[in-house]
């Protein structure tokens, strides 16, 4: 993530913290969902009260990336930081594209068909079903998630076409054998899935663990599957690393940071598309789209052998 400008003190320290809050959630990135189909959600139902009164970083996220699923208070603490840093927007929506991109790839030159989406965040535009199945309406995607607004929202929004699949777990990264087992009603683990990881490692506290849960998930897919993951990476702004870390001393969830070293290692036995791991607006750019920069955010595609 690049951020830019004063953020520590005054009003920008409001802004800079709803910036953060609204990067860990989006993982909630992405992807933090973007959804499910309302006939196949696995989990516990929820039916958890929300309070439109205060903003909630999930929605400013997803409001940042033009969805529609925020309140009037979402909509003013969004436009209260991004007139101190309009910087996050550009990342909100980098990571969004870096998402797409790899689907396209995906659809049209690998001829994926399965999709294990863990770690989603509001529904908005360009969710994994959607892009996928506009390529390939045959596309089944499961989407993993433990939070309650998320899922309620899910139930509403995610449909699939008739002639694809889409599901919703509710579950947690951290346990990858329950995603697996409930993915497995919906994808067929025989035929090579993408693992999408967008914007979730960084909520696993623990480097190790968190390599741990992407080697346990990619040993259940079978030879010619993929893992995408984008994450935020560290060595890259200062000013971001600073706010980051200050508010993962704050005592909230906090968010870790990679190098992007540690992010490439993710990837460690499997072959990396090109061109490799990188900033993700340098992944595979639009020939019609902006000019790419740097930003704090890397990601990368591969195939397992």
């Amino acid at each position: 993530m690049q951020l830019h400008g004063e953020l520590l003190y005054g009003t920008g320290a409001l802004a800079s913290r709803l910036c953060v809050e609204a990067f860990n959630d989006a993982s909630a990135e992405r992807r933090t969902p973007r959804m499910t189909d309302p006939e196949t959600t696995h989990g516990p139902s929820a039916h958890a009260k929300i309070d439109t009164s205060v903003p909630h970083s999930a929605r400013i996220w997803n409001y940042w990336l033009g969805g529609k699923d925020n309140y009037p208070v979402d909509e003013e603490a969004g436009d209260a930081y991004t007139a101190v840093f309009p910087g996050i927007v550009t990342i909100a929506r980098s990571s969004r594209a870096f998402l797409r991109r790899n689907i396209t790839y995906l659809i049209t030159e690998a001829g994926i068909r399965q999709f294990l989406d863990i770690g989603t965040g509001l529904p908005t535009a360009n969710n994994t079903h959607e892009v996928a199945q506009q390529l390939a309406p045959e596309a089944r995607i499961v989407y993993v998630d433990n939070d309650p607004m998320v899922l309620s929202h899910a139930r509403a929004l995610l449909y699939s076409s008739s002639e694809g699949a889409t599901a919703y777990v509710d579950a947690d990264v951290m346990d990858p054998d329950r995603i697996l087992a409930a993915a497995a009603e919906t994808l067929d683990f025989t035929r090579p899935t993408a693992l999408i990881l967008s914007n979730i490692l960084g909520h696993v506290g623990d480097y190790k663990d968190a390599r741990s849960i992407v080697t346990r998930l990619m040993d259940a897919l079978p030879s010619g599957s993929y893992l995408s993951v984008n994450d935020g990476s560290r060595g890259i702004d200062p000013v971001f690393e600073q706010a980051q870390d200050a508010y993962n001393e704050s005592g909230a969830a906090p968010y870790n940071l990679r190098t992007v070293d540690e992010i490439t290692a993710y990837f460690d036995g499997l072959e990396l598309i090109d061109p490799g791991v990188v900033s993700v607006p340098l992944w595979r750019p639009e020939a019609d789209g902006p000019t790419p920069v740097v930003i704090g955010e890397h990601g990368g595609l591969a195939r397992k052998p």
